[in-house]
């Protein structure tokens, strides 16, 4: 579903703030794949991501999702393909409209525009019972402005309006990094019952090394702009922090895991 195939990506170049941020990176998702991706401040993380999503072309390389090659694709023609919940939970919805109306906008994206009744009573029903997957009361809120909910409850929104076209490719740029640690538990959770109802191809940052062991089948640990660990699988459901660095340590000859991770 995602196809990653040697990209490069640097900023400035040329200049005394040159920084090569990606070095060679190749990934393939498979169709139902979720990957949590950690790693350092500047181990490329980020930049790769936005690399799929298309803010900024590769300098060499190419992305495919779906069997389309989006390299030269700029970022709105790639959204077809993309559903994103970034870090902000105040991105991605609009604060002074309800929450009915969000979930509208999210789910005729891309359709015609017509001048029939805005909500019919049916994309009502549909729209609170979507949101019963996130069990934070939601549903009884549909009326509600959007500005007045809190963090958490905007972010879990945000993933649920992100998702409900279901996308080839579902990129969470740490989306959970902004909420206390109750929160963010309850919006992994509901991005785990979403991802696994609708088989979602996800690729999901996280600086929190336990949240990347738990969730997901797959985990990726970059370091200095490319893929250092690769883990799925049976390996990846017996893993432990502890044997996390290690593996680190090993793959890089480096001993700073212990430093840019635990306090990244």
């Amino acid at each position: 579903m995602l196809d990653v195939k040697n990209i490069y990506k640097t900023f400035n170049p040329g200049t005394v703030n040159e920084k090569t941020a990606l070095r060679g990176v190749s990934l393939t998702l498979n169709d139902g794949d979720f990957v949590t991706v950690i790693g350092g401040n500047g181990a490329g993380k980020s930049t790769l991501l936005n690399a799929v999503a298309g803010v900024w072309p590769v300098d060499e390389g190419a992305i495919s999702i779906g069997g389309v090659d989006v390299t030269r694709l700029p970022e709105h023609k790639r959204a077809k393909y993309i559903g994103r919940v970034f870090q902000d939970p105040m991105m991605g919805t609009a604060a002074t409209m309800q929450i009915e109306e969000n979930m509208a906008l999210a789910a005729r994206r891309g359709r015609s525009r017509t001048l029939r009744v805005g909500i019919t009573r049916d994309e009502r029903e549909h729209y609170r019972e979507m949101l019963k997957i996130l069990d934070l009361g939601l549903e009884d809120r549909l009326t509600s402005k959007v500005g007045l909910l809190s963090g958490g409850q905007r972010q879990a929104l945000t993933l649920l309006m992100a998702t409900l076209q279901k996308p080839d490719l579902l990129l969470l740029d740490e989306h959970t990094a902004a909420l206390d640690p109750k929160t963010a538990a309850k919006v992994l959770a509901a991005t785990e019952r979403i991802v696994q109802k609708d088989n979602l191809t996800t690729l999901m940052i996280t600086h929190n090394m336990k949240d990347a062991i738990v969730h997901g089948n797959r985990l990726i640990m970059m370091y200095e702009g490319n893929v250092a660990l690769d883990i799925s699988g049976e390996e990846k459901k017996k893993l432990t922090v502890e044997d996390l660095l290690a593996k680190f340590g090993q793959a890089t000859g480096s001993d700073e895991a212990d430093d840019k991770l635990l306090l990244g």
